[in-house]
């Protein structure tokens, strides 16, 4: 009797995705498991028949030489050694969560410490300049008294007497046989008869440690700091996890930052904003920097000082500091004060304040146009 094509037992087109072909295996094979008809002939030759599609379509290499050869290039070399090893896969895909699947579990007991966080709040000073931070954090450490292994002193962890090791039992489900956890182990292979009295058997203890955190210059905001093996102590001897630490920078009161460059407003007086002239501002590297006020220097305009911003990270390069001049208009005159700016007034013209006579004439103009 012809074999049916693979592509028509699992219901999916030739063009069909490894996940539509995934997807078509799991509903057909929970459909006719053997253990749903038991005693039917029928349904455990279908199941049979759907595991050998799957198993040549979701191979690339199988799949191109089907689709070449069709059946013709399985026909000498019959169901591949690895199908076993596949099947297995495939089971622990469908049913891991139902019967306790092995994600994540060393089949030894040793399981990877977590990963920690620690947020490290600095200045921008301690940003431009870097810093040697010290933090301190609970967390689990290897317990000293069994060295890790949860067993009591003069004591070991035992082969697990129902896995015999393995972490895994075989059940025989119907026409397959089918791994799941050891349910006294847990996947471990050992027992642990006589635990540790100081850390109940996991092997590790809590306690407050002490380290010291590299922050390197031109740091910015939520940089992310990663000291490797520095995190929660494994379970049973494991390796520990990471410890990461997270940078906020906080607010200043006179710098803005923008990526490497800073930004400032610095106060001028009107008299020097008309004249022109100078004055010196102070930067993070702790040096001073005059600078130059152009004459008829309006409100509102940056001026640069080149690498006097944030240093940038892993580099010698630096930013820009850009002083943003804030005009301020005088209060609280004396009468001679008044009676100097009337003057002024009363002698300005549109060559003394070009922005604003070009701004009304606009208006006019549009206003008379709409007229």
């Amino acid at each position: 009797m012809a074999k049916r094509d693979f592509y028509e037992t699992l219901g999916v087109s030739r063009t069909a995705t490894d996940a539509e072909l995934k997807s078509a295996f799991r509903k057909a094979a929970l459909q006719c498991h053997p253990d749903r008809h038991p005693g039917d002939k029928q349904a455990e030759a279908r199941f049979k028949e759907i595991n050998e599609a799957y198993q040549n379509l979701s191979d690339p290499q199988k799949r191109a030489a089907y689709d070449r050869y069709g059946h013709a290039a399985f026909e000498h070399g019959g169901m591949s050694d690895g199908f076993a090893a596949s099947m297995s896969d495939i089971f622990d895909d469908l049913f891991g969560d139902m019967m306790g699947g092995r994600r994540g579990r060393s089949p030894t007991g040793r399981e990877r410490g977590a990963d920690l966080r620690y947020n490290l709040e600095i200045t921008l000073e301690e940003a431009f300049r870097g810093k040697n931070a010290t933090v301190k954090l609970p967390t689990s450490v290897t317990c000293e008294a069994c060295s890790g292994s949860g067993a009591r002193a003069g004591s070991k962890p035992t082969v697990c007497k129902t896995c015999g090791g393995h972490g895994r039992i075989r059940a025989q489900q119907g026409f397959f046989a089918i791994e799941r956890t050891c349910p006294t182990c847990h996947g471990r292979g050992q027992t642990i008869d006589n635990p540790c009295e100081k850390c109940a058997g996991s092997g590790r203890v809590t306690r407050e440690r002490t380290l010291s955190v590299n922050v390197p210059p031109g740091v910015e905001d939520g940089t992310r700091i990663r000291l490797s093996g520095e995190g929660e102590a494994g379970l049973r001897g494991g390796p520990p996890g990471d410890l990461y630490i997270f940078l906020s920078v906080k607010p200043h009161t006179i710098f803005q930052r923008d990526g490497a460059d800073l930004y400032c407003r610095v106060p001028i007086s009107m008299v020097q904003a008309a004249l022109g002239g100078e004055f010196t501002v102070k930067t993070l590297d702790g040096s001073e920097s005059r600078v130059s006020i152009p004459e008829g220097a309006q409100s509102g305009r940056q001026l640069r000082l080149r690498g006097k911003g944030m240093p940038i990270l892993r580099s010698r390069e630096s930013g820009d500091l850009f002083v943003q001049l804030n005009v301020e208009t005088p209060q609280n005159l004396t009468r001679r004060q008044r009676e100097l700016l009337m003057e002024f007034a009363a002698e300005s013209s549109n060559k003394t304040h070009p922005e604003s006579a070009g701004f009304f004439s606009k208006m006019k103009e549009f206003f008379e146009g709409l007229g």
